[in-house]
């Protein structure tokens, strides 16, 4: 039985996402690195196709839909990991760093007479 498209963007894109939102929020808030959030994504992947399997009954066993619904977790945490390490690099290192967009952040520079 092929997935449905809203039970795509329910399960996968709000609940799946928003766990890997906060997944990626949660590994950089703790300063860890980035292959951390991707490696609990790939197990988000997993419990995504189970979700979808056992509530919806979905294939458990798509290698094409663990692809597919996995590069879109693992984009969520990413985002929300560097986002959140951006933030907490010029909050933390405010006399270091500022800003630049949402996902990076920059050198001060100091201008000494």
């Amino acid at each position: 039985m092929i997935q449905s498209f809203p039970v795509f963007i329910g399960v996968t894109i709000l609940f799946m996402g928003g766990c890997a939102f906060m997944t990626g929020q949660a590994v950089s808030g703790t300063w860890r690195p980035l292959w951390q959030a991707v490696t609990y994504a790939l197990m988000l992947g997993a419990v995504d196709r189970f979700l979808v399997f056992a509530l919806f009954g979905g294939q458990l066993l798509s290698l094409t839909g663990y692809v597919l619904d996995t590069a879109i977790i693992t984009a969520i945490a990413a985002g929300s990991w560097r986002a959140t390490r951006a933030r907490r690099m010029c909050l933390q290192y405010p006399w270091l760093y500022e800003r630049v967009g949402l996902f990076g952040w920059r050198q001060r520079l100091t201008h000494r007479a």
